[in-house]
Order: structure tokens, then C-alpha cells, then sequence
């Protein structure tokens, strides 16, 4: 049938001139006769094919159109007219395209090249081009991930310098914090770690089941205009905020106390405390009181939290907080830290969120890509395992519920982290346990020429990248004997090498 139809159709093309004649001008019969004239002949004219291949007179099915000469094709089956049409159609296609096509496959063969130190220079001198800057971290980033296939033999070190140059050129950071970012992260989650802290956060709440249950408080905001959902299976009181249609820090039941905003990695150390109802708790460093009203709300105002911050100022917003939240277990000292052992002692659980710099909040606080030195994270690490130690003696490891001690910190740096907890494991009678927190990356065995103690794998990393929360560290220690070991008795694991102290810190 189908072949039936075409010829019809063919049949029908040859009968339209004639019919035409009838209706069209003289100038139009003339044009006509003269084209009969043509198509009696045994000769034609040498441009007939091309008219009736061009594109105008060719319709969307492959078929003739009016004025097509097809009598050059009466011996081809209509499948075959359809297929030769089709085909030059395509072909016509791929010429329109010319020579975009053919720059795109040069391209596409050819291999980065790494620019050499003369070409950079030039560049330093030259307006700066972020899009050429993004072009190149990408090729090198690829060189990287299959570097056997590379161009040149440039070595990976070569490549790695000028990958951190342009990151530090293109986000805006220090050379120093990306040498501390880069040995941290391969070289493709690096890209999605400085992606993500150009992001901020989602804003999150935590219910203060104190005063009300998550449902309704959900429900409550729901009908004021906020756009939210639970924040995820790890928390029963969380709730993470889309948008609002009022300020979130100023409704009605924010200024009733039914909720606290408090970022989502805060409430992670908390629930690895776990504190019970009835023990005494130390918050050693509370401000701004928003891990101190979760330890209360999990306690159900029962017990004794000494909270407890040496800057006084912070010390006011920490009293506000938990007035308005309907804490009444806690009592608000003003004490460095590290003298807590010498004022107070034998506690159930301690948490210690030690004072940091910083490194995993940047999208908080973007000044940190820049003015951050060896020497600031020196620092922190001295007075963080000062800190770990008078937290550690503030313990009772005869407590009925254990002697727990939660390290945490909002930084990502291994000499803040991993390097105080190996301290505290070879200073003090304690033992790392599981965080209870089913999610997060392991911290560092290994890093660089450091080794860490095994059991540095029961602590917790989260990163802004991975988690969609902001940077933080948590380990969770036991007690199991108040006296502290001299650097000559034994220790359940030995000490390890390959942890060497900055020669210009002294440990205490």
C-alpha cells in the first residue's frame, strides 16, 4: 500500500503542470511549455538535480514537491527515494555546521598543557580572567584524576602548585589555608569542600521539648508562614527552615522559649553525651548556652549543669537563653577552664567544646580564607590540650554512669583534632568509645609522617560538603582511673610514634 500511495502521489505531480496551465499567466505557460520541452527531451539540464534536491522544495516527509523533476528517478523504488533523500538531508546538516564542528573536535583532542612559570607570571601582570582560571583548575583537575594519560611530562607536584594557586586565586584564600585544605582532601573533594563553603548553611531549630513537641511546634510555624521539615532521622527535636515569611529569631514562640537556633553539627556532640536524668554535667566552654539547654531538656531539669565560660561578656547572652528556654538545673560559673579541677570535680559527663579556628565555619565567616597562620593553629592546639586535660581530671571515673568526656571542635585541621586526642590518650587514663552518632567519616589514623592510636577510628568528621552541615570533629572518651600515669608507667597501648610537638610550644 504504501508503495501504491507514492506512486500515486509521483502520478499526481506529473498531472499538476497541465492543470496549471489553465489558470497561471502567459509568462507562467511559457515557463511551463519550456520545462515540457525539457522533460521530452533525452538530454537535461546539468543543474535539474540540484534544484530538486535544495531545501526549499523538498517537504518534511522526504517527498516531492511540486515543481521536482522525478523522472530521473522512475527506475528507484519509493523506499529508496525516501532513504537517498534522507540521507542528503543529514549530509546537509552536517555541512551547516562547518566549522564549529570541526574546532570542537580539535579541541577535544587536544591534551592540557601546563603553563610554565613564565606564562603564570605574565598572567599575574595581566587583568585577572576568573573564567580562564576555572577552565584550567578543571583541566588540571582531570589531569590529575588520570595522570598517567597526561601531555608533557610535567610532574604531579607541578600540577598540585598550580591547582592550588588558581583555588587560592578563583575562592579567595590565604596560600597557607590551602595548603592545610589541600593535604586534607583528594583533589576532586577539594573543589566540593570550596564549592560548599561559598554556601551557607541551611538554618536549623531545635524544639525545646521543655515546653512543647516538635509537632507542634512544626504546626505553629506552618501557620505563621515557615516553610520547614524535620532535619533528619538522627534528631527527634531538629527542624531545618526554608524560607519564612517572618523573622524565625523574633516569633512568638521563639520568644516563649519553645525553640533555639542552634546550627545542626551543635547538636550532634550533645546527643554523643547523652546525658541522664539526675548526674552532674560540665559544660566547659557553654556560650552561647545552646548545647547547655539540650543537655537540660535531655536531663528534663533534673540533676545539676555547671555551665561554665571564662569571657563574661558571652556569659549574659548564656543567662538570656536559658531563662527563655525554662532551664532551671544549671548554674552559670565564670572560670578558665582550665582551673575548673582546682574549683570543682567529680563529674558524670563533661562536655568540652573547645575554643578552635574556625576552619570548618568559613561559609560563616569567609575571614578565615585568609587570616589564619601556622602560628593561630598552634595556638589553639596548645590551649585545646590544656583544656582536654582539666576536663579529664574534672572527671569521676567511680561515676555510676560512667565518666564521659565529649572533644569537639568546629575546625578540620588534624593538629586540632586528631593530634589533641592522641595527647589525651597517652596523658590520662581514658579510652576513646563509640560517638553513638551513625554517620560522619572516621577520623585520621594516619596523616602525612603522623600515626595516630586505632582506636582514633571511633571518632566523628562532618564536613559542609558531604553533610550539608558545617564543619565539626566529635570523640568521646571514657575514664577509667582518676590517677594520672607517669610518662614511665605503662600505658593499654603504647606511645606512638611520628607525633612531634612544635618545638616552640610547651605541652603542660
Amino acid at each position: 500500500m504504501l508503495d501504491q500511495e507514492e506512486s500515486g502521489e509521483e502520478g499526481s505531480a506529473e498531472e499538476r503542470p497541465g492543470d496549471k496551465e489553465e489558470v497561471e499567466s502567459g509568462e507562467e505557460q511559457s515557463g511551463e511549455e519550456e520545462s515540457g520541452e525539457e522533460e521530452g527531451s533525452d538530454v537535461e539540464p546539468a543543474g535539474a538535480l540540484d534544484l530538486s534536491d535544495s531545501d526549499d522544495l523538498q517537504d518534511d516527509f522526504g517527498g516531492s514537491s511540486e515543481d521536482d523533476d522525478d523522472d530521473e528517478k522512475e527506475d528507484l523504488l519509493p523506499i529508496e527515494k525516501a532513504a537517498g533523500k534522507q540521507k542528503k538531508k543529514i549530509q546537509r546538516e552536517k555541512e551547516k555546521k562547518g566549522d564549529s564542528d570541526i574546532q570542537l573536535n580539535v579541541d577535544a583532542e587536544e591534551l592540557f598543557t601546563l603553563p610554565t612559570s613564565a606564562e603564570m607570571e605574565k598572567e599575574l601582570s595581566a587583568p585577572l580572567e576568573l573564567s580562564a582560571v576555572q577552565d584550567r583548575i578543571k583541566d588540571v583537575v582531570a589531569v590529575l584524576q588520570s595522570f598517567a594519560n597526561r601531555g608533557g611530562d610535567r610532574s604531579r607536584q607541578e600540577y598540585l602548585a598550580v591547582l592550588r594557586r588558581d583555588l587560592a586565586t578563583y575562592y579567595s584564600y590565604g596560600t597557607f589555608m590551602m595548603e592545610i585544605l589541600s593535604d586534607l582532601f583528594p583533589v576532586s573533594e577539594l573543589v566540593d569542600f570550596l564549592e560548599a563553603c561559598e554556601v551557607h548553611r541551611p538554618v536549623t531549630i531545635r524544639t525545646n521539648t521543655l515546653k512543647t513537641r516538635r509537632r507542634d511546634l512544626a504546626q505553629a510555624l506552618i501557620n505563621r508562614g515557615v516553610n520547614l521539615d524535620p532535619l533528619g532521622k538522627w534528631s527527634k527535636t531538629g527542624l531545618v527552615i526554608f524560607d519564612s515569611s517572618v523573622p524565625i529569631g523574633a516569633t512568638p514562640e521563639y520568644l516563649a522559649g519553645h525553640y533555639m537556633l542552634q546550627g545542626a553539627s551543635s547538636m550532634l556532640p550533645v546527643i554523643a553525651l547523652a546525658p541522664q536524668e539526675n548526674e552532674r554535667v560540665l559544660d566547659m566552654c557553654c556560650a552561647p548556652g545552646g548545647k547547655t539547654s539540650y543537655i537540660a531538656q535531655l536531663m528534663k531539669n533534673t540533676g545539676v549543669i555547671v555551665a561554665n565560660d571564662m569571657n563574661a561578656e558571652r556569659l549574659r547572652s548564656v543567662v538570656g537563653n536559658l531563662h527563655r528556654l525554662g532551664v532551671t538545673n544549671s548554674i552559670v560559673s565564670n572560670y578558665d577552664g582550665r582551673q575548673i579541677p582546682k574549683v570543682l570535680g567529680g563529674f558524670d559527663r563533661v562536655l568540652l567544646d573547645a575554643p578552635c579556628s574556625g576552619t570548618g565555619v568559613i561559609s560563616k565567616d569567609p575571614a578565615v580564607k585568609t587570616n589564619k597562620t601556622l602560628l593561630d593553629i598552634q595556638r589553639c592546639a596548645h590551649i585545646q590540650k590544656e583544656l582536654i586535660l582539666s576536663a579529664i581530671d574534672s572527671l569521676d571515673a567511680q561515676s555510676s554512669a560512667g565518666g564521659f568526656l565529649v572533644y569537639c571542635t568546629c575546625s578540620i585541621t588534624v593538629e586540632e583534632n586528631e593530634c589533641v586526642v592522641d595527647y589525651a590518650l597517652k596523658k590520662r587514663n581514658v579510652k576513646l568509645v563509640p560517638t553513638g552518632l551513625d554517620f560522619g567519616k572516621e577520623g585520621f589514623v594516619r596523616f602525612k609522617e603522623r600515626r595516630f592510636h586505632q582506636s582514633l577510628r571511633l571518632t566523628r568528621r562532618f564536613y559542609p560538603h558531604t553533610h550539608n552541615m558545617e564543619g565539626f570533629f566529635i570523640a568521646k572518651f571514657r575514664k577509667f582511673a582518676n590517677s594520672i600515669p607517669s610518662t614511665k608507667e605503662g600505658r593499654d597501648h603504647p606511645p606512638l610514634q611520628g607525633v612531634a610537638m612544635h618545638p616552640t610550644v610547651s605541652m603542660p
